[in-house]
C-alpha cells in the first residue's frame, strides 16, 4: 500500500539502534564532552565584560541565577532521555509529545544553533590563532577565513571519524582549558592578597546577593548574557545512544556538567573582580574597550611573559567546543532521517565508526558554507546571527520544557517525585527561557542592538526570526514529498513508537561485530 492514507504504523529499520557506537561513553566521557560543548573559557572571555557593564557588581549573582533555568531544563532533559533515550532529544520527544510539526521545528531549532555557533567558535579560533603569532588581522581577511574553514574541517573529521577519538581528544583539551582556568584563578588571588592586583577589590557578600540588582533592563541583559553562556551541556543527551547506560548516564552527565559550570563562571567571575575591580580605566572590568575579550587585556599584567597561555586556552576552548558542536548536530539529523523527517540519506551511520558519516559530512559543509558565504557577504551580518543565537536556543530549550510536562501528563500525580521532576521543575524552566525568548526577541528589534539594520529594523532580530522561519518554510517543502508522509502522519514516530536503542549496548556491539 502507498504511504499516503495510510494507517497502518511503519516499521523502520534496525529495531534494535539505528547502528551508532553502543556502549562507547561513560559517565565521565559524557561530561567530559557536556563541559567541551559550552566552551567555558571562550564563554567567560566573550560575556563576563558584558555582564559586568550590565550590572557591575552583581555579575557573580548574575551566573547563579542564568543557572536556574538550565538546571530545571537539564532536569527536563533527564525525565524524557530515562523514558526515551533517543539521540532526536527534542526532535524526538517534541514530536511524541506535541505531535509532527513542534517536533521537527525543535529539531531545526538544534541545527540552526549548531551551525551558527560552528562559524562563530571557529573564526575565533583562527583569531587567536593569529594572535599567537603577535597579529591582529580583520574577521574577514583571507588568513582568518582559511583558518577558520580547516579548524571546521579537521573537527568534522575527527567526529566522523569516531565518538572514541573524540573523546580522548576532549580529556586532553578540556583539561588544558580547566588548567588555564586555574592559574588564573590562583594568579589573580594571589596578586590581589599580595597587593599586586591593579585594583584590588574585597570580595562582598553583596556580590551574591539576588536582591542588589537596581537596574531592570541591565538585570534581564545580564541575565539573558549569562543564560546562553551554559548552553552545549545537552550534547550529554545527544549521545545517549552511544553510553553505557542510555537511561541514565546522559541525564547524570548533564546534570553533573551544569553544576561544574556554575561552580567554575562564578569562581572566575570573583577572581577576576579581586583582581581587576570594576573600574572604566585600565584593566577594570567596567572598561568597555575590554568587555569583548577581558583576558587578552589583562594577560601580560597577570602572567608577565606567560600572558600567552590566555591565549592559548582560548584558542582551545573554541576547536574543542567546534568538535563537540557538531556532535548533537549530526545525530539530531540522523535521528530526523531514520524517522523520515528528512531524507533517508541523513540516516547513513559508517559501517566501520558508527558515526552519523552523512549528517555529519553535510553539518561540516553547512558551516564552512554558511562562515564563508556571510563572512564575504558582510562580518556584521555574520556577528549578527551570532548575537541572535539565544533565541534558537531559547526556542528548542522551551519545547524541551513544555514537552516533558505534556508528554508525562498523565503520570504526573502519581508521585511527589513525579510531579516535582517532570512537572513544576521542567514548567518553570520552560517558561523562563519562553521569557527569555520573547525579551531578547524585543531587544533584538531595536535598530541600535547589534552591528547591523535590515528591513528598518533590528539585524539581529531579522537574522535570528528569519532563520526559524526558515526552517518553516523547509518543513513545508519536505511535507510535499512522499517520502514525508508517515512523519508528518504520525505513523514513523509517535508515542508509542518503541525506542530504537538496544537494552544492553555491550551485546548490541558484540552482535554487531558479529556480522548484523
Amino acid at each position: 500500500m502507498s504511504d499516503f492514507g495510510s494507517t497502518t504504523p511503519v516499521r523502520l529499520e534496525r529495531s534494535e539502534g539505528k547502528g551508532l557506537a553502543a556502549g562507547t561513553l561513560g559517565l565521565w566521557g559524557s561530561t567530559v564532552i557536556g563541559l567541551a560543548s559550552t566552551a567555558p573559557v571562550y564563554s567567560l572571555v566573550a560575556t563576563l565584560g558584558f555582564v559586568v557593564l550590565a550590572v557591575g557588581a552583581q555579575a557573580p549573582i548574575a551566573f547563579i541565577i542564568a543557572f536556574v533555568p538550565m538546571l530545571f531544563i537539564a532536569f527536563a532533559y533527564r525525565e524524557l532521555n530515562n523514558d526515551v533515550p533517543d539521540c532526536g532529544t527534542t526532535f524526538t520527544w517534541g514530536t511524541k509529545a506535541f505531535g509532527p510539526w513542534v517536533g521537527w521545528m525543535g529539531g531545526w531549532g538544534v541545527a540552526v544553533a549548531g551551525m551558527v555557533v560552528l562559524a562563530n567558535l571557529a573564526q575565533i579560533a583562527s583569531v587567536y590563532f593569529w594572535a599567537l603569532f603577535g597579529m591582529d588581522l580583520d574577521n574577514d581577511d583571507w588568513r582568518i577565513i582559511l583558518v577558520a574553514v580547516f579548524f571546521i574541517a579537521a573537527m568534522t573529521w575527527v567526529s566522523w571519524r569516531g565518538v572514541e577519538i573524540g573523546e580522548r581528544l576532549q580529556n586532553v583539551l578540556l583539561g588544558i582549558q580547566y588548567l588555564a582556568l586555574g592559574i588564573f584563578v590562583v594568579a589573580a588571588l594571589w596578586q590581589y592578597f599580595t597587593g599586586a592586583a591593579p585594583d584590588a577589590t574585597p570580595f562582598s557578600w553583596e556580590w551574591l546577593n539576588p536582591l542588589g540588582f537596581t537596574d531592570f533592563h541591565g538585570f534581564t541583559e545580564a541575565i539573558l548574557l549569562a543564560l546562553f553562556i551554559y548552553w552545549g551541556w545537552d550534547t550529554c543527551l545527544a549521545l545517549n545512544e552511544e553510553t553505557k547506560d542510555p537511561k541514565r548516564i546522559p541525564g547524570r552527565a548533564a546534570l553533573l556538567t551544569t553544576v561544574i559550570l556554575l561552580f567554575t563562571y562564578v569562581s572566575v567571575t570573583i577572581a577576576a573582580m579581586m583582581y581587576a575591580g570594576l573600574g572604566a580605566d585600565g584593566p577594570g572590568l567596567g572598561n568597555e574597550a575590554n568587555a569583548d575579550d577581558f583576558f587578552l587585556a589583562i594577560k601580560d599584567g597577570l602572567l608577565g611573559p606567560f600572558g600567552w597561555l590566555l591565549v592559548v586556552a582560548v584558542l582551545i576552548s573554541a576547536v574543542s567546543s567546534t568538535q563537540t558542536t557538531i556532535l548533537p548536530t549530526a545525530r539530531g539529523t540522523l535521528a530526523m532521517g531514520v524517522y523520515r523527517a528528512l531524507p533517508a540519506r541523513f540516516k547513513t551511520v559508517h559501517p566501520r565508526y558508527k558515526t552519523p558519516s552523512f549528517s555529519t559530512i553535510v553539518g561540516g559543509v553547512v558551516a564552512i558554507s554558511y562562515y564563508v558565504g556571510m563572512t564575504l557577504i558582510s562580518d556584521n551580518i555574520l556577528q549578527d546571527s551570532i548575537l541572535s543565537l539565544g533565541l534558537a536556543i531559547a526556542f528548542y530549550y522551551a519545547i524541551t520544557g513544555f514537552a516533558c510536562v505534556w508528554y508525562f501528563r498523565s503520570s504526573l500525580f502519581s508521585s511527589a517525585r513525579n510531579l516535582f521532576y517532570r512537572g513544576v521543575i521542567p514548567l518553570l524552566g520552560a517558561l523562563m527561557l519562553t521569557f527569555a525568548f520573547v525579551q531578547s526577541a524585543i531587544d533584538m528589534y531595536d535598530v541600535d542592538y547589534g552591528y547591523s539594520v535590515l528591513l528598518g529594523i533590528g539585524g539581529t532580530f531579522v537574522i535570528g526570526i528569519g532563520a526559524l522561519l526558515l526552517g518553516v518554510v523547509l518543513m513545508l517543502v519536505w511535507f510535499l514529498f512522499p517520502r514525508s508522509k508517515p512523519f508528518f502522519g504520525g505513523r514513523s514516530l509517535n508515542r508509542e513508537t518503541p525506542v530504537m536503542v538496544p537494552d544492553e549496548p555491550g551485546d548490541f556491539v558484540r552482535s554487531i561485530d558479529g556480522g548484523i
